[in-house]
């Protein structure tokens, strides 16, 4: 009997220990089975000079390295709510190498804000990072002579996470950054008598002086024909004293009451020249000329001027149609049905295919990006939704300027159609590299004119439509092309 109980005394331990390991056991099984991981820092992906440790970081789609412990087997990596997209083969247990992901800032759960949440199959941890837009800029008011209850926007960049707004030195406490953060809408409150504006986001502070001095921001047609409708666009287009177009003065136009925009009847032009405006406030000029269709063109069809077709691509060449009235020059027509997915190319109907021809000068090669930019006129006749205009050179791996009107935002699209003969006017500065997830045309801008042109200056060009969508398009494209050029801008 005393040797049972001697037995009995020595497995109690043991049962004992079993019972106790038995809610650990369900705990890490309710937790995936291993240990949670846990974020130590997040560095810089590119070493200068080091592995730099971030404690803050703007959104701008660069790639970085999280480190810590258990980092393999992940299942979802958001930064500020955002979920990215990541490569699992660029995982160890303790580093993960993980692109920041495009961040709208003005749709986020701003309680997510400033953390990156890693979850793997074995648990999830948040970790405090300071991952932001760059610090808001405004740059143009909408309107700066609207009445008190008149709806307003200030333009800008990372106009979002908006803490504080002062309008005119009264805090204005009701507003709506868009999806990009370009613009900031409110309504126009009674002001006080000052001249400031202050904006105080999350990233930042920008503190201004209210002017109204004019700017132009594009022409609606820049080679428009005698009795056309012709629209001047800019900011602070009102109370206008003089207003001349190619050299031209224009003695009638009407201004819109946001101060956004001039319209006039075009008169019998006799020259090239500049756009300019000048009012109460100030003054403002084009620095590329109008009625100018042989300053820097790639091809304007003309057997007089520079046809410069490769006489293969693209759907006909022809001038007077009716489908294209307000233009009596020839111009080139790129016709398409309904794209499949991935249908279009730079290839047969698809393609308007031109020669080598001097994009910009050798002498300005070095000029900053921006300055320039690639125009023609266009004419859309019919309704177009999908399908993409791509324009890219004669380089080898040349980057793509998109051209997509019919897209609103990520999500949403709609029919698009021209009022007869438009300009179109995309700085070279968007111009893109391909990117090995996003596509052609949606990577790095080039930061340098060669890059795109090489280094004369001097390549051939490429205009033609593509499906990038896994759907076929709503419709097919039937539109107009005149005056391909490359024309400084500023």
């Amino acid at each position: 009997m005393k040797k049972k109980s001697y037995l009995r005394l020595c497995f109690l331990p043991f049962f004992l220990m079993i019972a106790a390991l038995l809610p650990a056991c369900k705990k890490n099984t309710d937790g995936g089975g291993g240990a949670a991981p846990v974020i130590a820092a997040i560095k810089s992906y590119v070493a200068s000079p080091n592995d730099t440790v971030l404690n803050s970081a703007v959104a701008k789609g660069q790639w970085v390295v999280i480190t810590g412990q258990n980092l393999q087997n992940a299942t979802q990596i958001s930064f500020d709510g955002v979920s990215a997209s990541f490569n699992s083969a660029l995982f160890a247990p303790n580093s993960a190498v993980v692109q920041i992901p495009a961040i709208q800032f003005s749709t986020i759960d701003t309680t997510k804000l400033y953390t990156v949440r890693y979850a793997t199959t074995t648990g999830s941890t948040t970790f405090s990072f300071k991952l932001g837009p760059a610090a808001p800029t405004v740059t143009a008011i909408s309107n700066v002579f609207a009445a008190p209850g008149d709806s307003v926007h200030l333009y800008g960049t990372n106009l979002v996470l908006v803490q504080r707004f002062l309008y005119g030195g009264t805090p204005v406490t009701t507003f709506k950054s868009n999806l990009d953060g370009t613009s900031l809408g409110f309504i126009m409150p009674a002001t006080t008598p000052t001249d400031q504006i202050l904006v105080v986001t999350k990233s930042g502070t920008v503190n201004l002086k209210i002017v109204a001095t004019p700017t132009i921001t594009s022409i609606s047609n820049e080679n428009a024909s005698q009795g056309d409708s012709v629209f001047v666009y800019g900011t602070y287009l009102k109370n206008i004293q003089s207003l001349s177009f190619a050299g031209t003065l224009i003695t009638s136009f009407k201004e819109t009451s946001d101060g956004t925009s001039a319209r006039f009847v075009l008169p019998a032009l006799t020259k090239s020249g500049p756009v300019s405006v000048t009012t109460k406030f100030g003054a403002a000029a084009t620095v590329y000329n109008v009625n100018d269709v042989a300053t820097g063109r790639i091809s304007d069809w003309e057997w007089g001027g520079n046809f410069n077709w490769q006489w293969w691509g693209g759907s006909y060449y022809t001038s007077g149609s009716p489908d294209f009235p307000g233009n009596s020059t020839q111009y080139m027509v790129l016709k398409t049905g309904v794209l499949s997915p991935a249908e279009g190319n730079t290839y047969s109907s698809y393609a308007i295919r031109m020669n080598g021809a001097q994009w910009v000068p050798t002498a300005n090669i070095n000029d900053q990006v921006s300055n320039w930019a690639f125009k023609f006129e266009v004419n859309v006749s019919k309704p177009w939704n999908g399908g993409t205009i791509d324009i890219l050179s004669g380089i080898d791996s040349s980057p793509i300027a998109r051209w997509e009107p019919w897209q609103k935002n990520a999500t949403t699209t709609a029919a698009y159609a021209t009022k007869g003969w438009i300009t179109v006017t995309i700085p070279l500065s968007s111009f893109r590299k391909a990117d090995p997830t996003l596509g052609d045309g949606k990577g790095d801008a080039i930061t340098k004119i060669a890059d795109l042109v090489g280094p004369s200056g001097n390549t051939s060009c490429f205009v033609y439509i593509h499906n990038y969508s896994t759907a076929a398009t709503a419709t097919g494209f039937y539109g107009a092309f005149d005056n391909f050029r490359v024309v400084k801008i500023k």
